[in-house]
Parts: C-alpha cells; structure tokens; sequence
C-alpha cells in the first residue's frame, strides 16, 4: 500500500485504483450517502461560462464529471486519469458520437497544447499525485488566461469539529464499509493517510497562486470537503 507522503507512490496508487474501478462507484455513492454527486454538480456550476467551452477533466477516474460536463453542453472533454481501468469502467456512462477524447496520462505531464483548455475541473484526484506543484503548473500551462479551474477534494480539516468529523469518519467507517463494498480495506485505509499528507485548503490556494492561478476555498456540506474555484491571470 502507498505512503502518502512518499514521492514515487504514483505506481502503487495508480494499481490501487485499477483494481478498485468496478466498484468504485458504489463506494463512492453510499460512503457519501449521495452528496458526492451533489459536490460535484455545485463544482459544474462554479465553472460558470467555461463549461460551454474545450475542457480538461483532470483525474477524472470513472467519468462522472465527464458525463456532467458533456450535459452542460461542453464543446469538447478531455478526459485525463493515470488509471486505465478507472477511465474503462467509466467510458460505459459516454456515448460513442458525443464530444470528449480519453487520455491515460499523468497530471504531471498532460499532452496538451498551452492555454488549450477554456477550463478545469478536478474531482477528489490531485490529493493522490505527487509534486502537487508541477501538477498545478501543467494546470495553469494548459488553461487559456481567463479560464477557470474548480477542485474538489478532501484537504485538511480546519477546525476542531471538521476534524473531529472528517477524521472519526474516515479512521473508522471508511475502511470498515470500503472493505466490506470493494474488499480491499486497505485502499480505504489510503484515503486518510493522503488526506494527512495533503495541503489545507489556504497552502492550496497559494499553491495556485504561485502557478497563475487566482482562487478562493469554499467549504461544502457537511464541512469534510472543499471546493476551490479560480481563474488563470493574464501572462
């Protein structure tokens, strides 16, 4: 299993999600009891006029944002994940005809033309890709000035009663109703320690900054997740 903070995890997390992809989904829904699709439709919505555009769906695992995307009448979708059967299990919800191309690649070398993409979204993904700060400047090299990027995804608790919630919640049913969905615990496991290892969400948003970016942190409900939203500056 991959340590979180350790730099050359991309390997083993990249064969940890090949092997959760057919039931990743169903995880996803009754961990989150739903909610994750509703993230996810407030993250569509924050994009603004950018997802009537060429956009990058980044880590974009089964695609759910993909299809969320492709219904807000996106020009085209680019769907970029390093885990092929991830992007297997999720081309399923895609129709042949409609707009969007599949790309197995990592975050931090995207095959992309500079300032190519009208905007980003990334759902619960750049949690799991090292040097984070290459990651976010391959984001702001492929966005036009003025495209917006939105992220969602599980930072460090802020607060004493996010903690308490994201950490009891993600220490103990986690793992035990991850393993009993998918049977491998472990991976489930994973999902705290890279929430441990990651930025909070204000060390993000300067992140960002520092790659062109210029965007603020909004957290969701229940307070186990955030949403940053922003816009590339002129050059």
């Amino acid at each position: 299993m991959p340590v979180a903070g350790s730099a050359d995890r991309a390997p083993a997390v990249r064969q940890m999600f090949d092997d959760l992809a057919p039931r990743y989904d169903l995880a996803n829904r009754v961990l989150s009891l739903g909610l994750d699709q509703w993230w996810r439709k407030r993250a569509i919505a924050a994009l603004q006029d950018a997802k009537s555009g060429v956009m990058l769906d980044l880590c974009a695992g089964t695609l759910d944002l993909t299809r969320m995307l492709i219904d807000s009448g996106a020009t085209h979708v680019h769907a970029a994940d390093f885990s092929a059967a991830m992007l297997a299990t999720g081309e399923a919800k895609l129709l042949s005809d409609e707009p969007y191309t599949i790309h197995c690649e990592d975050a931090r070398s995207l095959p992309f033309e500079d300032a190519s993409m009208d905007g980003i979204i990334c759902g619960f993904g750049l949690r799991n890709v090292p040097d984070l700060p290459v990651a976010l400047q391959e984001c702001a090299r492929v966005l036009r000035p003025g495209g917006r990027l939105v992220v969602l995804d599980f930072f460090q608790p802020i607060g004493f009663f996010p903690r308490v919630l994201q950490g009891s919640y993600n220490r103990i049913i986690v793992p035990l109703v991850g393993g009993m969905l998918t049977g491998a615990g472990e991976a489930y496991r994973y999902l705290n320690e890279s929430i441990d290892a990651f930025q909070t969400p204000a060390e993000f948003v300067h992140l960002l900054k520092e790659a062109g970016i210029d965007a603020e942190a909004q957290i969701m409900f229940p307070p186990v997740a955030h949403m940053i939203h922003g816009v590339r500056t002129d050059d």
